[in-house]
């Protein structure tokens, strides 16, 4: 039987999202295949062991359970003959914890330490979605020194503007006007000191979970996000949950597209186990465009990649059973 742990919290923004992917994941493991512990990181980047309700977790509020914060993290690591990160954001799933294990030689579920890094970052993965020949909206990256009227005259409103490091969501704003624009701007700069600002266009978001399967790579068919909000924030998200749903109404010449154009990026940056690689779909125009690749997706009752994957006849303990094994 191996050994688990099983990684949550962190320091980042999305420090609640990953205290219920983590739940999820406890509550469908294949306990007669794997023994498993909990391990929490504090927004102060201390490790405990957490060995209370799993509602604490449904709620954040596990730093008031029973917990043992463990004093030597490599010694404990290397109890374990696997470690699987559900840690999404900054520290966890920008290639920061894949370098310390793999540093140390410790087999975990998931991408690497560069193609982590790359997909975290924004910037650096939009350049290499150019090189890989998979368009991206007009956008731009400012960091201190910018000017309104410049990005105006290169994206114009409507536009979006982002953290460059992060996800699920958060710190995003829509701008149509320039007090927006820079009201988003400084917004977006309490979470990372790279913006970028994207062009809003009118199109459907579309999802594809790409899954490793014996030594093959899985591009499920598409889910489509229909935002409860004008755009698809974190509150569309997670507090008044978007409607998530199977696309059947594309042809399949749009869906080809976007699985090849998936499993070219997942290919094309290195990855390994799993991911969910976002597009957008221009009706009008029949464009495509990448939105971003997300290297520890959500794994809550309300997700989409498990979601994607139990589409393609997999369970969710199946794809817990299959991240496991491949690590």
């Amino acid at each position: 039987m191996k050994k688990v742990l099983l990684l949550f919290g962190g320091n980042s923004s999305e420090h609640k999202v990953s205290c219920h992917s983590v739940k999820s994941i406890v509550e469908h493991i294949d306990c007669e295949l794997f023994s498993y512990e909990l391990v929490g990181i504090s927004k102060e980047n201390k490790w405990y062991v957490f060995q209370d309700d799993l509602m604490l977790l449904e709620t954040g509020d596990w730093m008031h359970g029973k917990i043992v914060e463990v004093e030597n993290v490599l010694s404990y690591l290397k109890r374990f003959d696997v470690v699987f990160p559900m840690i999404h954001g900054t520290n966890g799933e920008d290639g920061k914890l894949q370098g310390m294990l793999e540093l140390f030689d410790i087999p975990f579920v998931g991408c690497k330490t560069l193609s982590s890094a790359i997909g975290m970052d924004k910037e650096v993965s939009n350049i290499l979605f150019q090189y890989l020949g998979v368009s991206h909206v007009p956008y731009e990256v400012i960091l201190d020194d910018f000017s309104l009227d410049s990005i105006v005259s290169t994206i114009g409103f409507p536009m979006i503007v982002k953290p460059c490091n992060g996800g699920s969501s958060i710190g995003i704003q829509k701008a149509t006007d320039k007090n927006e624009l820079l009201e988003a701007i400084n917004n977006a700069k309490q979470y990372d000191s790279k913006v970028i600002i994207e062009k809003f266009i009118k199109a459907r978001e579309l999802e594809c979970a790409v899954l490793e399967r014996d030594e093959k790579i899985l591009c499920s068919s598409l889910g489509e996000i229909q935002a409860s909000h004008d755009f698809y924030d974190y509150d569309a998200k997670y507090v008044v949950p978007s409607v998530t749903k199977i696309v059947s109404d594309l042809s399949n010449d749009v869906v080809t597209t976007i699985q090849e154009y998936a499993k070219k990026i997942f290919v094309g940056l290195g990855c390994s186990g799993y991911a969910r690689i976002d597009f957008f779909y221009e009706e009008e125009t029949g464009s495509i465009f990448i939105n971003e690749i997300n290297t520890i997706p959500g794994f809550t009752s309300i997700s989409m990649y498990p979601e994607l994957i139990r589409n393609e006849g997999i369970s969710y303990t199946e794809l817990i059973t299959i991240l496991i094994e491949n690590a």
